[in-house]
Formats: C-alpha cells, structure tokens, sequence
C-alpha cells in the first residue's frame, strides 16, 4: 500500500458509501463509488448504477460540474474504490474522462481484479503525470468486488450459501410448528442478501417439498430483475404447479436437469452470473462445501430447540471453516456470516 493520509482513508469511506448503493443492480459489473475532494471539501459524489450506464468516476465527475461548474474537478482528488478502466467498453474509457477534466491525484481502494487489465489504468495516470495513490481500505475495497473479481478470474459464480436452522442444528421444525424456522426479521434480512445476488439455486427436494417462490420482494425488488431461479435435479419429473413455474416471474426459471453443482455453476457463469444464492437443503450444502465450491455462508440461528433429524449438514459430516466472522441480531435471531477459508 502507498503512503496514505487519515483524509485519505475518511473519504475512501465515503466512496465506499456510494458504491454500497449500487449492490444488485450492476452485475456483470461491479458495484464501485467515488467522490471528488479539494482543499476538504467533497465536490461530487458518484457510483455505477447499472452495467452500460456511466462509471462512478463519470457520475462524479458530472455531480462536480453541475453543482461547481465546468472546471470544478481540476486539480482536485478522485477517491474511488476501483481501479479506473482504460480500455473503451460499453461506455468510453473512465482514464481519459480523468485526464481530461484535470484531476491532480487518484486515490484507489482496490486495483482491476481482471487479470487482462490489472494496473493499466494506473500506469496510464502516473504516465500522464497524475500522482496516483492505491491500496486505501483495500480490504472494504475488494469485498465490494468479490462477485465480479471470483467471476472474472474463475469464470464461476460467488456461491454464497444461506440457511437457517435451530438452537439444536435441525432445519425443519416438527409437523404442526408452522413453515419458518427464523422470524420474519431474518426472512426480510434475507431479502437484503438475495437482492445482492443473480440467482438462486435450490435442489430438486427443496423445491418439491417448500414450493418456495425465490422472489424479491416489495422495495427490494425496485431498479432490478428478479434473480435467475435455478433448480438443480436428477429427476425431471418435477412438479409444474409450483410457483417457479406458474408466476409472473416464471422466464427466470431454470431447470439443470442431470448436472452436477460444478457444472450447473459453470454454465451459469457462462451466463453472466456472478454471484449465486444456494438456499438448499442440507444435503446440497454438505455436497456444495465438501466440493470446495461454497465462498460465503449466512447462517441464521433461531432459539428454538427443535429435535428430528433433519440436520443441517448431513452424512458423516465435514469441517468448513470460516473467516472473517459477523454476527448481528436480527429480530429474535443471530445472523452469523464469515468466508469459508
């Protein structure tokens, strides 16, 4: 990391902030915030909105001008969380836009996971006589990629992988207990999670048994498509009452008939998808992770003392570690949340 300034890591916090908005609405993008700062005043404010639409660099480069005027950004900083592209994609090149509106100094978080480009775009700017400062809050920087910089570098999916069970490890509650398991705080939490994601993956006992409908829902389902629903299943003989197949959402339905985890997530990937949602059972889980193919879990832990035999993990059992561990309450429940190591 180059020499950085407490201003400098305060007003990387607020490009963070800007790019935060962007979660579920860029991909095959990545979500990435800027702010454009001079003599510790913030001039602009900027962060991708949608894959096509202006970069954040872009967006804060037209908030500065139109709130400053033509000139505002010369000689200013630009803080922004992702290395600045510099080759020409769907819109022109986000180097070119800097040199030309005269930023002095580029502060980066995290440089270009993308193997083809990494530190172009900072080699451009140093070359062009820019001073160019990387790796403030690299750390926060990187977890806002982690979709796009897995896709990007693996060609498959983030597989972040959510269930909820009880005090007692059992993912079912007795007949007669009611459906849920968590509370209905932990089931709008989820929402926030799902948002985030492309798709959703369930095994084909999942979906005959809950019928589940995989949907965003309310505010959660603004400014985006619904999620691709993806059901994984030996037996082709599924049930086409379901909601997954009778809903207004219907077209985002797929069905990987006789494939295995790695190769459902490999023609997702193909797709586009970066980043997928498993919500199976355990015995889908306990597979996903002995394979190695699980990059985060959100666990939520209802108290509620449950007994049966419908653990979480199943079989002999496995040892997944996890890093980088939070936990939050939320309603009556406990969201754990970590990387699998």
């Amino acid at each position: 990391m180059d020499s950085v300034t407490p201003a400098d890591q305060e007003y990387l916090r607020e490009a963070l902030a800007e790019g935060r908005k962007g979660l579920g609405t860029t991909s095959p993008n990545p979500p990435v915030g800027a702010v454009i700062v001079r003599d510790g005043r913030i001039l602009g404010r900027g962060w991708h909105q949608r894959a096509g639409g202006p970069h954040a660099e872009i967006a804060a480069l037209a908030d500065a001008a139109r709130q400053h005027g033509p000139e505002a950004a010369r000689g200013a900083t630009l803080y922004v969380t992702l290395e600045p592209c510099s080759t020409r994609g769907r819109t022109p090149a986000c180097t070119g836009a800097i040199l030309e509106a005269g930023l002095a100094r580029v502060v980066v978080g995290a440089t270009d996971p993308n193997p083809l480009h990494a530190g172009a775009g900072l080699d451009l700017l140093r070359d062009a006589g820019v001073e160019v400062t990387r790796g403030v809050l690299e750390k926060e920087s990187r977890e806002l990629i982690r979709f796009f910089s897995r896709h990007i570098t693996t060609g498959l999916p983030w597989v972040l992988a959510k269930s909820a069970m009880t005090l007692d490890g059992r993912t079912t509650l007795p007949a007669g207990e009611g459906q849920w398991i968590s509370s209905e705080e932990a089931r709008e939490d989820v929402q926030f999670w799902r948002r985030q994601c492309d798709a959703i993956l369930v095994g084909g006992e999942t979906f005959r048994r809950d019928n589940p409908s995989l949907t965003l829902r309310g505010k959660w389902a603004e400014d985006r498509l619904q999620p691709w629903r993806v059901v994984l299943s030996s037996d082709p003989d599924l049930p086409r009452t379901h909601h997954l197949f009778t809903d207004a959402h219907s077209h985002r339905t797929l069905v990987h008939e006789g494939l295995t985890l790695r190769e459902s997530l490999t023609r997702l990937g193909a797709m586009g998808v970066s980043s997928v949602m498993l919500e199976s059972g355990g015995r889908l889980l306990t597979h996903a992770l002995a394979e190695g193919l699980v990059n985060e879990v959100i666990l939520y832990l209802a108290p509620v003392l449950g007994g049966g035999d419908t653990r979480l993990i199943r079989g002999e059992g496995i040892v997944a570690r996890l890093r980088e561990i939070e936990t939050a309450k939320v309603g009556p429940d406990i969201r754990i949340r970590g990387k699998v190591a």
